[in-house]
């Protein structure tokens, strides 16, 4: 019995350690020196219980998926000048991998290869020509800047408001840049425009006259990009790389004429990289029930008219833990072809329900939980029922509405009994003849 047990145990162990991890993470760079000059940045990854590969983009051995399974979870692109990936990767097999549920980080710089380009297309957004880079003469950092105005200070107002994206943006200091810009695609109705420049950027080729229209200035010039699939993978492009290295992280941005103050690189890329790994901003739907008012379990089939009740549980992701969801703007429709019945849920501690009529028509029908807020994954449930007429004994004998037409057709039976026995019974008075004798004998 012992060895029995024993040989259960070692088989879940081993069953246990076949299974892969959901934290692992490639990341590809274009030089060994991207080790020491981003540290701070991979370091935070691994304090995170992430389990970081380095590699560089062109390895030989480079693979996401292998014989139908992923290889890593994540992946980070640190490598912009990249003309070709290594071994099977390239931008199909990346492509892929997002459209089955991985997610991807890619930052690039004025020096751009063809691969970071394709993959940007791919995913909603272009980068501008090189050597473009974003400049801005009126809002660049006096350190670090080699005197193009090409080292920008973004402040956090042109951020995303969605905390679950960007972090609490009104906490931490203004964001260095140093790259190219994005051009987002208008008709890709799932990007994000996450990091914007100042009304006052640009993007053009640094130390050449300006004898043409910028593709992007001002607010249109986008300088992070983020994109949530509708299978929930998520995307987030950037056109600079020094963004997340360590002289960034630990500078003090030094505006002209303005006091130094501690850069917001490192709270602003820690945030970034919580939501595109997904660990925040993740839903699912734990239970949902519904039932005739007064009962506990789903009939059969529901019948018109009826009192229902419908109640859904959401979980939210936190800190790697499931916890219950709060909200105040979840909606449930009741849909044939379209929506019948549209109501808020109500509820607390992650319990959400309501109580509504339905409707008084027959056929099949869907409670539908359609919930989509920025930075949350797309919550999506569907439940088919069936709602039947009412059979021939459930009818109402008499309705309310109806009186006049009983009254008249009352009153038309009563005339017609009237008539009736007037007709049968009625007789005219005869009349009494009377002749003289005269008469008589004539007649005679």
């Amino acid at each position: 019995m012992f060895k029995l047990l024993a040989a259960a145990l070692l088989l879940t162990a081993i069953v246990t350690a076949a299974v892969p991890a959901k934290n692992r993470v490639l990341v590809l760079l274009e030089s060994p020196t991207l080790k020491q000059s981003h540290s701070i940045y991979l370091k935070s990854l691994e304090d995170r219980g992430f389990q970081v590969t380095l590699k560089r983009a062109d390895d030989a051995n480079l693979a996401l998926i292998k014989f139908g399974e992923f290889v890593y979870d994540h992946l980070i692109v640190f490598a912009p000048g990249v003309n070709d990936f290594g071994g099977s990767l390239n931008v199909a097999e990346i492509s892929n991998f997002i459209d089955r549920g991985g997610n991807v980080l890619v930052a690039g710089s004025s020096k751009l290869g063809d691969a970071i380009r394709e993959l940007s297309t791919e995913n909603g957004f272009e980068f501008d020509e090189e050597p473009t880079s974003v400049i801005d003469h009126h809002n660049y950092d006096a350190t670090l800047d080699s005197g193009d105005h090409t080292t920008i200070i973004v402040d956090s107002k042109n951020l995303i408001k969605a905390k679950l994206i960007t972090g609490n943006y009104a906490s931490f200091g203004p964001i260095l840049y140093r790259g190219i810009s994005l051009i987002s695609s208008a008709s890709n109705k799932l990007k994000l425009d996450v990091l914007t420049g100042s009304t006052t950027a640009y993007s053009f080729t640094p130390k050449k006259a300006v004898n043409e229209y910028p593709a992007a200035i001002g607010r249109s010039t986008v300088l992070v990009g983020a994109l949530q699939a509708r299978n929930n993978a998520r995307v987030v492009i950037t056109g600079s790389i020094d963004m997340f290295s360590d002289e960034f992280i630990n500078a003090n941005v030094a505006k002209a004429g303005a006091k130094p103050t501690k850069a917001g690189n490192g709270e602003f890329v820690k945030a970034l990289t919580k939501w595109v790994f997904q660990e925040v901003g993740v839903l699912r739907v734990k239970s949902v029930t519904h039932h005739k008012v007064g009962e506990s379990k789903p009939p059969r089939e529901y019948t018109i008219t009826e009192d229902v009740e419908y109640a859904i549980e959401i979980e939210e992701l936190r800190e790697g833990k499931w916890v219950p969801y709060d909200a105040k703007d979840i909606q449930l429709e009741f849909v044939r072809i379209d929506p019948f019945v549209r109501t808020y849920l109500k509820g607390s501690n992650g319990k959400f329900k309501t109580v509504f009529k339905l409707p008084d028509v027959y056929g099949v029908f869907k409670f539908l939980v359609d919930y989509r807020r920025i930075g949350y994954t797309h919550l999506f449930d569907v439940q088919q029922v069936s709602v039947r007429p009412l059979v021939h004994t459930q009818y109402e004998r008499f309705l309310r509405s109806a009186y006049p037409y009983y009254v008249s057709s009352i009153s038309m039976m009563a005339g017609v009994f009237l008539f009736s026995f007037v007709f049968l019974y009625f007789r005219e008075p005869t009349k009494v003849v009377t002749t003289t004798t005269t008469e008589t004998k004539k007649i005679k």
